[in-house]
């Protein structure tokens, strides 16, 4: 399974329109604390767009055409966002984790629902 630029894309659409649909299911009734869950989305979101293009840029027949040090950059602010983000989180921000987790757990979903897409257009 080759994931290209437009498959990252789709999946951060994807991504983007389920937390959306959280948001307005589930913050009115109170079940999730829209602050936690935004930045657990939002975290994921970056984390995923930042290592998808980073490493695609820094592995790909376009590494040959200048983007290897754009690949490590975007790695480096990758991880830079994930120890932030972490540090923070042991050391001053409380989150309200149920919120967070499911924050987080959104692109998962968003992934399996763009796999499960792309094979359905793939067989038809």
């Amino acid at each position: 399974m080759k994931l290209g630029a437009s498959a990252i894309l789709r999946i951060e659409v994807a991504h983007g329109l389920l937390v959306l649909g959280l948001l307005a299911l589930l913050v009115p009734p109170r079940i999730l604390e829209p602050g936690a869950f935004l930045i657990g989305a939002a975290f994921m979101g970056a984390n995923f767009l930042l290592l998808g293009y980073g490493i695609r840029w820094l592995l790909s027949p376009f590494a040959a055409k200048g983007k290897v040090g754009l690949g490590v950059s975007l790695l480096v602010v990758k991880l830079a966002l994930f120890l932030g983000l972490v540090s923070a989180l042991f050391f001053r921000v409380q989150l309200h984790a149920p919120s967070f987790a499911v924050g987080v757990s959104s692109l998962l979903a968003a992934v399996l629902m763009e796999r499960i897409w792309a094979s359905q257009w793939e067989t038809e």
